[in-house]
């Protein structure tokens, strides 16, 4: 093996991945276990996770699915953390990827109900706040490991009548500043990576017209986001930390308007 080979080997990692039945976090998944890290899936879903689990497991790593975990509740988080260190002996990388964006959204600010601001904040910020707050000890113990963040664009630019969802994708880069502040000397390093548009569709019209207003002319790719988490968690990104990584074929590149909008003033 040469030496780049070696910098990307994740050989003899393990890493917890929130959100892996779907979309990016089965990509990351499946990204890492070729790369030939051990994965823990968590999630409430329990088909999902095992279509994950017999993926990673075909790729000759193990697997441990831990359905039925709500990352917005710290009690369960804390559960799935003990257990993945007690079946795979160690955890190296934790990747905050569970969120979503449906919360309030639409709504008019007096129109949001307490309910509506806690489950957007939840889901997308307190859940990584709990599973870096659950695994950090064991990686301090272990002298290191990796926290991977997922935010989004809406974390950079806001949104009209998007509150919770930005401000919590905001709040993910915050926290990943703080962590990697605080336990830089510690060789804990955390990242944080912002999708663009990456579509769960095959359909090649569908896949045209989102591309039109994309300075790529096309969407993301899920495997892209995969290798991206896979440099990451590797050696060879052993001095980056703190840091924010786009990946978005440079829709935010002209501004922090979403590629192919003109603002306009209103009122």
């Amino acid at each position: 093996m040469g030496i780049l080979e070696e910098r990307f080997d994740l050989s003899g990692q393990a890493a917890i991945i929130t959100g892996a039945g779907t979309g990016l976090g089965q990509q990351m998944a499946l990204a890492l276990a070729d790369a030939g890290c051990d994965i823990v899936g968590a999630g409430r879903r329990t088909e999902p996770l095992e279509e994950t689990g017999a993926q990673v497991r075909a790729r000759g790593r193990r697997y441990l699915a831990c359905t039925g975990t709500d990352a917005t509740d710290s009690a369960q988080v804390n559960a799935m953390v003990e257990r993945a260190i007690a079946e795979m002996g160690r955890i190296t990388v934790l990747i905050n990827n569970a969120g979503g964006g449906t919360a309030g959204r639409g709504k008019s600010l007096p129109e949001l109900t307490d309910e509506d601001w806690h489950s957007g904040i939840d889901t997308n910020l307190s859940s990584a706040f709990y599973c870096s707050r659950a695994v950090v000890p064991h990686m301090l113990e272990r002298g290191g490991g990796r926290i991977i963040n997922i935010t989004s664009g809406w974390g950079f630019r806001g949104g009209r009548n998007n509150f919770m969802y930005s401000i919590a994708k905001g709040g993910v880069i915050q926290l990943t500043k703080a962590l990697a502040m605080t336990y830089a000397r510690d060789q804990i390093r955390s990242t944080c990576i912002a999708p663009g548009l990456f579509p769960h569709t095959s359909d090649p019209e569908q896949l045209a017209q989102i591309g039109e207003r994309q300075p790529a002319g096309r969407p993301g790719w899920m495997w892209e986001v995969g290798a991206l988490a896979v440099f990451l968690a590797s050696p060879g990104a052993d001095y980056l930390s703190g840091e924010t990584i786009l990946i978005d074929g440079g829709a935010i590149a002209a501004g922090l308007t979403p590629a192919g909008l003109v603002p306009v003033a209103e009122g």
